[in-house]
């Protein structure tokens, strides 16, 4: 039987100087790409979360979630990531819940743990108690999407005899992200899947599911892939390079590659390119790397792309969707 794996778009909803433009031009123009990518066949749609950011990183995914729905039909819809330890588990299961409703059930939440100690403190949480709030967050939505009473009682949460309604016809898929082993080994375990960054952790993911009794073959990965595609790389490198030199300092002071006042900044953007998460791809090059990734782990069902770097005008971004659509998806398609 043919695999299927969806292709889809990854969004942040950035708008940094020196590039920025109205933000509801900008969510306008997004939302417009959205249902084009959706007319040329990109299966899915991702959106991530960050808050307090001077760039205006998308802090509410959810509901770029829900006006994404109104206006696709098909697609598939989900994030890549959320941090489930700043939310109230309750609230995050109704909403949720209401855009699987919304949606048909096309609807996926994906989570992950955090680590901007700014994020922690202004919404009264501790960097330290991480792991618990990630556990009984899973647990309390798992029960509410399931329809039963909630009565939880934890080291974090407390919830009484109520039941949130209404409940999903279809419960969305439960993802957990990370990158560091045990964040990783958390997703083999209590997840519906592991969303991967770049590449890194997959093949500790597939071990962490032997590890946890389960087989590699149960185990799915939802893969947020760094590749820029496009015909000419060379060109792309000096058109994207600037935005990807800003992407990666940010995250890096951030602390989403460890401590930032350890980690190094890189210097310049062919530094950045060339050091960093990113690949630049033609067509060919596309389809030999995706095909080779997809046959390494049997476990991916979504490879998605950034649909633009930070800053960079969807006009640019848009080239590589519809260079993707024509040259690359039929072909990795076939090849499947």
């Amino acid at each position: 039987m043919p695999r299927h794996v969806n292709f889809g778009l990854w969004y942040d909803f950035r708008n940094p100087a020196p590039w920025s433009v109205p933000f509801e031009q900008l969510y306008a123009q997004c939302l417009d790409q959205i249902v084009g990518a959706e007319q040329l066949g990109f299966d899915s749609i991702w959106m991530t979360e960050h808050h307090f950011c001077d760039d205006g990183y998308t802090p509410s995914p959810l509901v770029m979630a829900g006006a994404i729905g109104a206006r696709t039909r098909r697609m598939r819809i989900g994030t890549n990531l959320m941090i489930l330890p700043l939310h109230n588990p309750v609230r995050i299961a109704e909403d949720a819940a209401t855009l699987s409703l919304l949606t048909g059930g096309r609807f996926d939440l994906g989570v992950g743990i955090g680590y901007r100690e700014l994020e922690f403190r202004e919404f009264g949480r501790e960097l330290k108690q991480r792991p618990s709030l990630m556990e009984e967050g899973f647990a309390i939505i798992r029960k509410a999407w399931a329809g039963e009473r909630l009565n939880f009682e934890g080291k974090r949460f407390k919830v009484g005899d109520v039941r949130i309604t209404p409940a999903p016809e279809h419960a969305p898929r439960l993802f957990l992200g990370g990158m560091a082993e045990p964040a990783i080994d958390r997703a083999a375990r209590i997840a519906d899947g592991f969303l991967s960054t770049g590449g890194i952790g997959n093949d500790v993911y597939v071990k962490c599911l032997e590890k946890n009794g389960r087989r590699p073959e149960e185990g799915v990965i939802i893969a947020g892939h760094w590749a820029l595609i496009s015909d000419d790389p060379e060109r792309e490198a000096t058109i994207v390079g600037p935005h990807a030199l800003y992407q990666s300092n940010q995250y890096i002071e951030w602390g989403a590659f460890g401590p930032p006042e350890t980690t190094p900044r890189f210097p310049d953007a062919a530094t950045a390119l060339q050091m960093g998460l990113y690949e630049l791809w033609d067509a060919d090059t596309a389809v030999a790397k995706l095909t080779e990734l997809l046959a390494t782990y049997s476990q991916i069902q979504d490879v998605h792309f950034w649909a633009q770097l930070p800053g960079e005008p969807v006009t640019s971004g848009q080239r590589r969707i519809e260079y993707m659509a024509k040259h690359v998806l039929p072909r990795v398609r076939a090849a499947l």
